[in-house]
């Protein structure tokens, strides 16, 4: 309703229509079902912010509103935009009774009166809904009771008694339901949630293990050698479980969570008009990869190596074929620690490592095939040109750049210091500062810095190279994945960010020499040093200086 003010040619929206400075509309009430109701007031702007005029400022697209949902206080887990746009198309799917509270809340503009109107409105719309698909069911039978073939018989299946309620409510009932997936499961890990809940259940983890081995008095223990040489081998002393899960993993995790929601929600839209569904394909199509990467992190990086290297030599007392650690300490010092505490404390960690370890593949997983669809939407038919005017193909590639590279970066500095732990231990330093020392200033006294040519077996050796294979794999995939779409979507006035690729993969190949590195030659800490000083810097700036001058050149039009 409108109403003419006294002044000539000015009209004023009714002050009835406006609760709280947001355009309300009134259930009316007319028999429509949930679908048609959903539409009209989406078309209206019920419930959207009002300008000084008291006009609504446009419809409520699901972006919209998937977005004004999850801000309201009292939804803490907030709301997936596929679940609403989904609201929005000609389907089988319903809302479910938590999701109409959230929308009476939006339609009543918070106000309590109107809230629980437009509540008990939508619930009939619903109860309407539901009505007219049983209904349809019904009319899709012939009369001798056989069901139709083809597309309708998915549907007509499920009659009215075998429907569950449920079903009709965020769900398609005419989708079978699906098995159980190991890659959807882990995408979901990743794709869900707050980005900070991977990161800080490892970090969690972590300290719960030295708060542990605080409590076992293993958390700095010093052992002494057979050549009377004393070496420090605590928990906390450990570069591949301290620095490693309290600080690199959890950005890592961080990285690639903020990637995947990127992409999901403002990347993919940007560049293609496929469904969520796509996606969700493309995931279940690395399922195999998932499956390997899972037995081998807990079958044999987690169980089959805990029973070699602490399991029966902590049984027999046999520590000849292994370097003593924190966690064989109770073979040669019984009274520092039990034999069953050490037995039941690296049975909890390394079954952490292991379950956290799959779990950083798994994202080396996904920014494969994240990088791989980014370049087959780009090459497809379905790949529109930046039609919502967000991100261009080029935005976006810098954008999976930017995070692929740091990841990659990180996951060289684990297996960085997964290799230094297990050299130092290989050495005869008393810890690894003064073995970093050492090799950094020969001639002090306390060693080169290189092991003493003992027989050791040492699974980290082999465990880091594989951590650092699979992340220079899928950094130079992701490079050439993205140059690829860059050289294709380049145009005159709008320069491609290619310049720094280059200095991202030369900072690559700088860490994985000084991977090879360690413990290979007195010095090797001098380009260890290095190395970890342009990580840290490419860590805060991945293009190195280049962004700024390459916005300048997307600046530059054609004259």
């Amino acid at each position: 309703m409108v109403r003419k003010s006294a002044k000539p040619n000015e009209i004023i929206f009714d002050t009835a229509l406006i609760k709280r400075d947001k355009y309300y509309v009134p259930p009316s009430d007319d028999g429509s079902d949930l679908k048609e109701l959903l539409r009209r007031l989406a078309a209206a702007g019920a419930g959207r912010p009002v300008d000084k005029h008291g006009i609504p400022m446009g419809p409520w697209t699901p972006e919209l509103l998937a977005a004004a949902i999850s801000q309201i206080d009292a939804n803490k887990s907030g709301i997936e935009l596929r679940t609403v746009q989904l609201w929005f198309q000609d389907n089988d799917k319903g809302i479910s009774p938590e999701n109409i509270r959230w929308l009476a809340r939006i339609f009543g503009c918070n106000d309590p009166e109107a809230t629980s109107k437009w509540q008990t409105e939508l619930s009939a719309a619903q109860s309407r809904l539901v009505a007219k698909r049983r209904a349809q069911r019904k009319k899709s039978k012939n009369g001798d009771g056989q069901l139709p073939s083809d597309g309708d018989a998915r549907v007509a299946l499920r009659s009215e008694g075998e429907l569950p309620a449920e079903l009709s409510q965020d769900t398609d009932v005419s989708e079978p339901r699906r098995r159980f997936g190991l890659a959807a499961k882990s995408e979901a890990i990743f794709g869900r949630g707050s980005p900070l809940d991977l990161a800080a259940s490892v970090f969690a983890g972590a300290v719960a293990l030295g708060f542990v081995s605080y409590f076992l008095g293993i958390h700095s223990v010093n052992y002494i050698q057979a050549d009377g040489q004393v070496k420090q081998v605590g928990f906390l002393w450990t570069a591949n479980w301290t620095l490693v899960f309290m600080l690199f993993l959890p950005l890592y995790f961080a990285f690639v969570v903020e990637l995947l929601a990127f992409w999901k929600t403002a990347g993919r839209p940007s560049l293609t008009e496929e469904c969520e569904n796509s996606w969700a394909r493309k995931v279940d199509a690395y399922s195999v990869t998932y499956w390997v990467v899972f037995l081998i992190c807990i079958l044999f990086a987690g169980l089959l190596q805990w029973v070699a290297r602490n399991l029966i030599p902590l049984m027999t007392g046999d520590t000849a074929d292994y370097v003593i650690d924190w966690g064989t300490i109770a073979v040669v010092s019984p009274e520092k620690v039990s034999v069953g505490g050490s037995i039941t404390f690296t049975g909890l960690a390394y079954l952490y490592m292991s379950v956290f370890f799959y779990l950083f593949f798994a994202g080396f997983i996904l920014l494969y095939s994240l990088a791989q669809d980014y370049w087959e939407i780009s090459d497809s038919s379905t790949h529109r040109p930046n039609l919502t005017g967000d991100f261009s193909a080029i935005d976006v590639g810098t954008r999976i750049m930017r995070s692929i590279f740091r990841c990659t970066v990180l996951a060289l500095l684990i297996a960085i210091s997964m290799k230094l732990q297990s050299a130092y231990l290989a050495s005869n330093n008393p810890n690894v500062f003064d073995w970093l020392y050492s090799n950094f200033a020969p001639g002090t006294g306390v060693g080169n810095g290189l092991n003493d040519g003992n027989s050791h077996i040492r699974p980290t050796h082999f465990s880091s190279l594989l951590v650092a294979m699979a992340a220079c794999v899928v950094f130079f995939h992701g490079s050439v994945r993205v140059q690829a779409v860059w050289r294709r979507h380049s145009v005159v006035g709008k320069l491609p960010r290619r310049g720094s690729i280059p200095f991202m993969t030369a900072i690559i190949a700088l860490l994985a020499a000084t991977y090879m590195s360690v413990g290979a030659f007195p010095g090797f800490s001098v380009l260890l040093g290095i190395g970890l000083l342009l990580a840290i810097y490419g860590l805060f700036d991945p293009e190195f200086g280049r962004r700024q001058t390459n916005d300048q050149g997307d600046r530059q039009g054609v004259p």
